[in-house]
């Protein structure tokens, strides 16, 4: 861990990171990749120590309430959390100026903080975002070893449920001839199912590599599955999105079995439910019925 001082916190699209490197070790991360331009090693966590007072300060001038995101490029809930709550602190901003908030996470830790997502969510709007990749527990320890593995987070995202916080899975990534099976597709939708999420967000059967993550994926191929990394550059090259053979197939099931369990499955509504403030809807409503 380190400590730096930042200029701003919040991006045009009202994103933060409060934190840039992750702990959780998983092995396809593209937030590794170097067009980040992270200049310190991944899990050397760069954490910034005037976070919390940038962010107070955004959101006293921010002219118009709305949703505020963080995790995109790194897991908000690693274990340096637990010992410093910057996004507990954040969270409590949220709440107190009455900003929506929306997370994206792999981990139980979020319930650490129930109480506040639950304040938000009575007061505007709170999501939670959470990522399955395998119902197999023994390749997500290998796949995502540091992190909770896909039955905790499931039995997180049933908690989620039964307090009234929406959800949305992120079905990612696919890694072809790891978890590329109608088996691993259906069993994570029908968790995703009985945990009524909103949303499933799918970009395809596939993994995105580039340098950086490229190279570490490649290591971790070789060090937990030897020989496949040879199969993946015969097929793939250096290819920037690498799709599982069985691509078509599986997205037909995805796309069928979400329609039939009745949750969205078209990603651009689901970026637009994650960024609609209740106000928003309302102002939409009120011109409607004028």
């Amino acid at each position: 861990m380190h400590y730096v001082t930042s200029k701003g916190i919040l991006s045009s699209q009202n994103g933060m990171n409060l934190y840039r490197g992750c702990s959780h070790g998983c092995i396809y991360c593209d937030s590794r990749s170097k067009c980040y331009h992270m200049a310190h090693d991944f899990e050397d966590i760069e954490v910034k120590e005037n976070a919390i007072e940038l962010l107070e300060r955004a959101l006293k001038h921010k002219r118009k309430k709305c949703m505020i995101g963080t995790g995109s490029m790194a897991d908000p809930y690693i274990p340096l959390e637990m010992e410093l709550g910057h996004v507990r602190k954040a969270m409590e901003l949220m709440d107190f100026y009455g900003f929506g908030f929306t997370i994206i996470t792999k981990s139980s830790r979020i319930l650490r903080d129930l109480d506040l997502l639950r304040k938000i969510h009575e007061k505007t709007k709170c999501v939670v975002q959470m990522t399955l990749t395998t119902c197999d527990e023994s390749l997500c320890r290998k796949l995502e070893p540091n992190v909770s593995t896909t039955k905790e987070r499931f039995e997180t995202l049933k908690v989620l449920r039964d307090v009234g916080i929406p959800t949305v899975v992120w079905l990612s990534p696919i890694l072809p001839f790891l978890n590329d099976t109608p088996e691993n597709v259906s069993g994570i939708l029908d968790m995703c199912a009985e945990a009524k999420v909103y949303g499933v967000l799918c970009f395809g059967m596939g993994l995105t590599l580039r340098e950086g993550n490229r190279e570490y994926f490649y290591r971790q191929l070789d060090r937990l599955f030897p020989g496949l990394k040879e199969t993946y550059l015969r097929l793939y090259g250096n290819r920037y999105v690498v799709y599982s053979p069985r691509n078509e197939e599986l997205m037909e099931l995805f796309h069928n079995t979400c329609e039939e369990r009745g949750m969205v499955h078209d990603n651009n509504r689901i970026f637009s439910y994650l960024q609609e403030f209740p106000e928003d809807q309302e102002l939409q409503l009120s011109l409607w019925d004028s």
